[in-house]
């Protein structure tokens, strides 16, 4: 243990200077004239120079030359400015020879990842935190650099055995010293006069995923949760037990940004560009950072040695714990097998119709949100009450169970077949076209008049009237599914009247969907595969079948910004008259001339098929490797988004080229 005043009586301690001083003060008035900033900076030569480089850097993007500092803040803006003058104070303060220099490297290349990625994570939970991030990113282990200013000799052992046994730095600092950067940092930020919310998110930073969510009604949580979650991917690019920052990392981002653990490592390849635009601006090599691909292989290495760690621990804890955990996995199962009786019918092993009811009322819910189709088909025995008074109803069991399984044979994973009642069995299809429900439902009726069913070694005849219906689910789907449902029941009764075995087809889709639909499907990534030869359909079927089903898709909106098709002002507008008209975003952005159908149809082809997704999907059965796959990729984001501009759009690009 130290006595912390060994820290704060040190001399070492980072100090800012007059002009980052002045630029807070004048950063908390609202009411501050622009012209006192360009004033206070101009008074340190060192950091205007400074300043006015980075504000011409890829960092900030600016479409025009900055060539003096007047220009420079109003572009960039006084939350910003500060923070630049702020960092490049640090940055001095984090330079430094001798045997600690790589730990203050480290520090503060850490410190430029968790800024960046601050940023970034601001972006997706409200634009309004973007700048406090960025900055609150910047400090968040300021209390790191205080104690390596001023304690180094009793810190480096600690952060030594932290690495070593593959723990939180800071909970071995607190276990060793009896203080942490955490509490340091907040003492840094009481010094330097920071609003409550700078202490509030520096505290928590290394917080458990549990102490966070017991946060959820502080009114800095959304801060609070950025800075958390850069801290774990700075943990995870510069720490050495990566291991443990994508574990807490994974369940960050999936509980508060809604992040599936498949797009993490997009998000982070993103991160990792953004850290290396800001490292120019500071001057800082960040070639000794891995890839997200290299670090990834190595915390998942160390989280699989973790784990063996805790089996060994545990099995060598207590042979009660064997006892345990064989109870355990005993009404794992039976709570499995209770749960499958549940959803099925224990007769044919086919879902039961409160199963069937659950998984339509899913699905119509996302064929909404995406205009996609949605078919169910209807099947109904044949003179069934005949074959069980003549046979007896062992027989009609049989008939049941073998019916139910041709047809749960013949139905795709991504199809839900049930028993609906009675003889009576429905498949509710995925994303069907007219032709494609009515050859799955005569395939199906042939396979049942073909299948041999016997009764005292004769052969029974069995047959089936089938009724089917594809439509799209309007916004408002109130009363769909009854009307999907009743218009396939006519449909199956329709055969029976009409002399049974018999196939009938009916389509809901009006004819604007239909037009949308086969846009969409003209501009999906797996059709484009197909018309450039890359892959035959059936092939690409099959990894269509392996990609893994994706978690909340990307809002339509959301989409057509980062395509820079809508800007975000536009996107409100048409949220606004989607209020008034319960219309689909797509239909309310076409008939206002927002957007074109060939575009919506894009976006909506990069909503349901995420072209990355299923390339991840190609790269993993070995059909492609990822440097073909991210050309193709390329090649079909350039191409579809060209088909879908306006017309005239086109033509002046064509001239301009």
């Amino acid at each position: 243990m130290i006595s912390p005043e060994k820290i704060w009586s040190s001399d070492q301690l980072p100090t800012l200077p007059a002009v980052a001083v002045r630029l807070l003060d004048l950063s908390k008035n609202p009411d501050t004239d622009i012209k006192e900033v360009i004033e206070t900076i101009k008074a340190d030569p060192a950091i205007t120079a400074k300043i006015l480089k980075a504000s011409n850097s890829s960092f900030f993007g600016l479409r025009t030359e900055c060539k003096g500092i007047e220009r420079a803040v109003p572009l960039l803006g006084t939350m910003v400015v500060t923070s630049l003058a702020l960092s490049f104070s640090l940055s001095e303060s984090a330079i430094t020879e001798g045997p600690l220099k790589s730990r203050f490297d480290s520090y503060w290349k850490q410190s430029i990842i968790q800024s960046a990625a601050a940023e970034l994570l601001a972006s997706k939970l409200g634009n309004e935190l973007k700048y406090d991030s960025f900055l609150i990113g910047l400090l968040q282990d300021i209390g790191h650099l205080a104690m390596l200013r001023s304690i180094p000799n009793d810190l480096l052992p600690v952060l030594e055995q932290a690495e070593a046994q593959q723990r939180n730095n800071s909970e071995v600092e607190t276990e060793v010293l009896g203080i942490n950067h955490a509490e340091v940092g907040v003492k840094m930020m009481e010094r330097w006069q920071m609003s409550e919310q700078f202490k509030s998110a520096i505290e928590h930073h290394h917080d458990s995923f549990e102490q966070l969510k017991a946060l959820e009604s502080d009114p800095n949580f959304k801060l609070i949760i950025i800075i958390a979650t850069s801290a774990s991917i700075g943990d995870y690019f510069c720490s050495p037990n990566s291991g443990l920052a994508l574990h807490r990392l994974q369940a960050l981002t999936s509980e508060f940004y809604n992040m599936p653990h498949d797009d993490l490592h997009g998000f982070l390849e993103n991160v990792q560009s953004r850290f290396e635009e800001a490292a120019q601006v500071f001057q800082v090599n960040m070639d000794d950072i891995g890839s997200p691909y290299e670090i990834m292989a190595t915390a998942n290495e160390q989280l699989v040695q973790l784990t063996m760690k805790a089996q060994v621990d545990s099995t060598q804890a207590c042979a009660r714990q064997a006892v345990i955990e064989e109870q355990k996995v005993k009404l794992e199962s039976e709570n499995k097998q209770l749960q499958s009786k549940a959803i099925h019918d224990p007769l044919t092993k086919a879902y039961n119709r409160s199963y069937f009811n659950e998984a339509f009322e899913k699905e119509i819910h996302c064929c909404a949100r995406s205009a996609q189709p949605i078919g169910i088909i209807f099947s109904d025995i044949d003179r069934f009450k005949q074959l069980n008074d003549t046979y007896g109803h062992q027989f009609g069991d049989l008939v049941l169970q073998r019916v139910a399984q041709v047809a749960n044979e013949s139905t795709r994973r991504s199809d839900v077949f049930c028993r609906y009642g009675g003889e009576e069995f429905v498949i509710m299809v995925n994303n069907p076209s007219e032709n494609g429900i009515k050859e799955l439902a005569e395939r199906l009726r042939a396979l049942i008049e073909n299948e041999v069913i016997e009764f005292e070694g004769q052969r029974v005849p069995v047959t089936a009237s089938l009724g089917a219906v594809v439509g799209i689910p309007p916004r408002n789907i109130t009363g769909f599914a009854e009307r999907l449902v009743a218009e396939a029941d006519e449909a199956m009764y329709e055969s029976k009247e009409k002399g049974r075995n018999q196939v009938h087809v009916r389509s809901i889709i009006s004819q604007e969907d239909q037009e949308l639909h086969r846009l969409i499907k003209r501009s999906r990534f797996s059709r484009w595969l197909v018309t450039k030869k890359v892959f035959d359909i059936p092939t690409i079927s099959k990894a269509l079948l392996k990609c893994p089903k994706q978690g909340e898709q990307v809002k339509i909106g959301e989409l057509s910004i980062a395509e820079k098709l809508l800007t975000a002002d536009q996107v409100v507008k048409i949220l606004d008259l989607q209020k008034k008209t319960e219309n689909r975003f797509g239909e309310v952005a076409v008939r206002n001339n927002f957007l074109t159908l060939d575009q919506i149809a894009y976006l909506l082809a990069l909503q349901i098929e995420p072209p990355i997704a299923l390339g991840k999907t190609l790269i993993t059965l070995e059909l492609l490797d990822s440097t073909h796959t991210a050309e193709l990729v390329k090649q079909y984001l350039s191409e579809i988004k060209d088909s879908a501009a306006p017309k005239e759009e086109r033509q002046t690009e064509f001239v301009n080229s």
